[in-house]
């Protein structure tokens, strides 16, 4: 082989196969390795066995092998088997073996026959193996039996391919001699996945069990369906054999006679048989391996990087450091403030791209959510008239009144701050839930201790808890100060002398211009099916007009809907849907679009939903509130309002007016001190808490070693981080001191391999038309003794490749010969049913 770097491969990727496998990430690292395929009952799991030279492998009708089984055969002075799920065990019976592999698969699959793509691991230690890392695989079939679902043929096609598609698993493609090649499930699928047959190796089974007078001599020539690495024949022990407890060696010799005796298979007989299988497949995948090497090295290097910056934490970890429970906790509390400063003000090197968090929710809360409640508490126009208009009436008494009171005005005004508590309580509460939420994210740095999280997030939350009746009772103190005096004298109050002119002055302050207030996509949500159904179009909402596009570059427009007379009111989620949906309607009850009464639209989030109510608002778009003595009063149940006399309605518009000025200030003031007074009492305190007296509170809640206790997962995970990183370092070290230049069996040369490539598949059929035979030398003679040089029918004149040395050359180089047609001889007949695995 060269060097002894390059026997040292096989073993390596063994290692690395453990490593990855125990730590779940195998299927991240193409590993170099030979998958075993081929119909069910074939004889794949009779080929293995034969290898080790021993009965380890679960026998029986039907489907056997029912998960993967990666076999690493290791030579070794003593014999023995190991288990990766097992570890440290060591079977010497291999009995034993058998029962575990069967027991093993039940575990995992049940007893009803269903399969697993789960891998099981075995090793196998002897003196009598080469090297050799294969997988085994279930068998193909056809026909559920048992409690097997209807689609096991789909399942375990699937988990084959999961192997067969990488570039770095060689195909052992078994078949049964006696039955139709053109029909064989391996081959098939390496047809499948490995068109150019760089990657296939075929082996016939069952030579013995073929009819009388056909032979496989044309396919272990290489020339019925050929493949660039060739076909080797094997002979398996029959299952009268292994039930007399035929012993394995025994079996090997009565192969190897079989091949020397019989007349089709004599001058092939050095390159057929389960040994020369097993050199040539020792051979092959080393060179493969080798081949593989700079894309390996590639992958592993890259995996490296990936983890090498979290192991670096782990390198100097010492579990009985008694200054290392401290030192970890002060770290902790100190990046758990670091990380809530960074959420709550908005800086930070790991910023979400995906959702609004921390400080960018709660600024959502301050400036959108909270003026939308308070506009919400604040406009329904119909009920302030009606209070106005009762409270006027109710103060002048049994008088008829000429002059507007002025507390009308005070009474009306302090029923609206009244309502302002709702709102600013509700919006404590969002920002203590974002708080919260706020804590919980940045704990989760501090998964590795369980203990310590719990505890830190209770302290924490407890203290939030704490400030929340603080900061609430200051926030209902603003409104009760509010409440106190009615400063009628504030520069912003429009006086009684101009409130009969304020709606002349709205009406112009709203036509101030069609600014843009906001973009983006909403869905149009109630248009019928007919009509085209639900469609998302791009949205332009102005001061005075919504408009819809059919996409962002706003060139085709859809429609124009002016935003005088529409208020807004929520539709309730439907069942079927995720969006979340609000509706445009019109006070006067006319059709707002087409003929819509009202207009749905949905949005993705509720933050989207939020947002653009807020800017319906800034747009004169109010939301819609009805209450059950507006309901009674549209149905005729108090008819006051529609026959006020002229004066009261002249006194009800001008306290209305005087309110809508008084409010407007009031809305200013709380919306400007709700905002600093929560920053003040709850986000700024429990930042100084965090900074100033969490470390206190947790030194006194207990004893520091249980609050540092490190968390299983997180020790397991530690452990498995270092093994994988020992692993990788390992495996870069030991590529790297193999030398490239190492000599190895060059692939033979290409062979005419176009039924691979075609895409209709062998066919059954194979006329002299369509495979013209070669022209042939004189018949073969007897082998030669030694097994230096294989005789046989040799290629056009080509040299054998030289393979090791002291191994027999490469029986499948030369020029690709021509697809043959098949000899006169007697067909197969039907291929016969056999009840071992073979």
């Amino acid at each position: 082989m060269g060097n002894r770097g390059m026997e040292e491969l096989i073993p390596l990727v063994n290692k690395l196969q453990d490593a990855f496998s125990a730590i779940g990430q195998n299927a991240n690292l193409d590993l170099p390795q030979i998958a075993v395929v081929g119909g069910q009952s074939a004889g794949k799991s009779s080929v293995l066995e034969n290898f080790v030279g021993k009965d380890f492998l679960p026998r029986g009708s039907g489907i056997v092998t029912r998960r993967p089984l990666v076999l690493q055969l290791i030579n070794c002075p003593t014999e023995y088997a190991e288990f990766l799920h097992c570890k440290g065990k060591k079977f010497t019976d291999f009995d034993e073996v058998r029962q575990e592999i069967e027991g093993e698969t039940d575990r995992i699959t049940g007893q009803n026959k269903g399969i697993s793509p789960v891998p099981i691991n075995l090793r196998v230690y002897s003196p009598n193996v080469l090297n050799l890392t294969l997988v085994d695989l279930p068998g193909m079939t056809k026909v559920p039996v048992g409690d097997q679902p209807a689609d096991i043929e789909s399942q375990i096609r699937d988990m084959i391919m999961q192997f067969v598609t990488k570039e770095n698993c060689l195909l052992l493609a078994v078949s049964p001699a006696n039955s139709d090649l053109a029909n064989s499930d391996a081959l098939k699928i390496a047809k499948e996945v490995d068109p150019q047959g760089l990657r296939t190796i075929g082996v016939i089974t069952k030579l013995d069990l073929m009819d009388e007078g056909t032979d496989a001599r044309e396919i272990l020539e290489n020339k019925l369906l050929p493949l660039r690495r060739g076909y080797i024949g094997v002979v398996n022990r029959s299952q009268k054999d292994i039930d007399g407890k035929k012993d394995i060696t025994a079996a090997i010799a009565a192969e190897r006679k079989f091949f020397l005796t019989h007349p089709s298979y004599r001058h092939l007989a050095e390159r057929m048989g389960t040994p020369y299988l097993q050199k040539v497949l020792n051979q092959q995948l080393t060179n493969h391996i080798r081949d593989t090497l700079p894309g390996l090295r590639n992958k592993l290097q890259s995996q490296l990087l990936s983890i090498e910056k979290e192991v670096e934490e782990y390198k100097n970890f010492r579990p009985d450091d008694p200054s290392r429970k401290t030192k970890a906790l002060l770290q902790m509390v100190q990046q758990f403030a670091v990380d809530f400063e960074k959420r709550i003000e908005g800086s930070g090197d790991q910023i979400d791209t995906y959702e609004l968090s921390g400080g960018a929710r709660i600024n959502r809360i301050f400036h959108e959510r909270f003026p939308f409640e308070l506009v919400k508490m604040e406009f329904d126009e119909k009920e302030l008239r009606k209070e106005i208009s009762y409270a006027i009436k109710n103060i002048h008494g049994i008088r008829t009144g000429l002059f507007t009171p002025d507390m009308a005005f005070e009474t009306i005004v302090k029923r609206q701050i009244a309502k302002i508590k709702e709102p600013c309580q509700k919006c404590v509460d969002l920002v203590i839930s974002e708080l919260v939420n706020t804590v919980r994210q940045c704990t989760k740095k501090l998964a590795q201790y369980p203990m310590l999280r719990e505890e830190m997030e209770r302290i924490v939350t407890q203290h939030i808890r704490d400030r929340e009746s603080r900061t609430k009772n200051q926030v209902m103190l603003l409104i009760d100060i509010e409440l106190a005096y009615m400063n009628t004298n504030h520069e912003d109050f429009i006086g009684f002398a101009n409130a009969q002119q304020r709606s002349s002055q709205m009406s112009k302050k709203k036509a101030a211009g069609n600014q843009v207030i906001r973009k983006g996509w909403l869905t149009i949500n109630n248009i019928g099916i007919m009509k085209g159904g639900a469609k998302e179009y791009w949205f332009v909402l102005t001061a005075e007009t919504l408009s819809w596009y059919k996409d962002d570059e706003e060139k085709e427009k859809k429609y124009m809907l002016p935003v005088d007379n529409l208020k807004l009111r929520d539709i309730e989620k439907s069942f079927m849907s995720s969006k979340h949906i609000f509706a445009l309607f019109n006070t006067e009850q006319r059709n707002v679009y087409k003929d819509y009464r009202q207009l749905e639209l949905a949005c993705e989030t509720q933050d989207e939903l939020d947002s653009w109510k807020a800017s319906f608002l800034r747009a004169g778009v109010y939301p819609e509130r009805i209450t059950q003595s507006e309901a009674s009063e549209e149905n005729g149940s108090d008819s006051f309002m529609h026959s006020m006399d002229p004066q009261l309605e002249r006194q009800v518009e001008t306290i209305r007016n005087l309110v809508d000025s008084y409010m407007a200030i009031v809305n200013k003031t709380v919306r400007d001190l709700m905002p600093k007074t929560i920053m003040h009492l709850m986000i700024n305190n429990t930042k100084e808490f965090i900074h100033a007296e969490l470390l206190a509170q947790l030194y006194s809640c207990g004893d520091q070693n249980t609050l540092m206790e490190e968390s299983a997962e997180q020790a397991q995970h530690r452990d498995e981080m270092l093994r994988m990183y020992h692993a990788l370092k390992e495996a870069l070290h030991i590529i790297g001191d193999i030398s490239t230049t190492t000599v190895s069996t060059a692939l033979p040369p290409p062979v005419d391999d176009s039924w691979l490539q075609v895409q209709g598949g062998p066919s059954g059929r194979r006329s002299p038309m369509s495979s013209p035979t070669p022209q042939r030398r004189a018949p073969p003679g007897p082998p030669r003794p030694g097994g230096r040089t294989a005789p046989g029918p040799p290629a056009a004149g080509a040299p054998p490749v030289p393979s090791r040395p002291g191994a027999s050359p490469d029986p499948f180089s030369g020029p690709p010969p021509q697809v043959p047609s098949r000899p006169n001889r007697a067909p197969p007949g039907v291929p016969r049913i056999s009840i071992s695995d073979q």
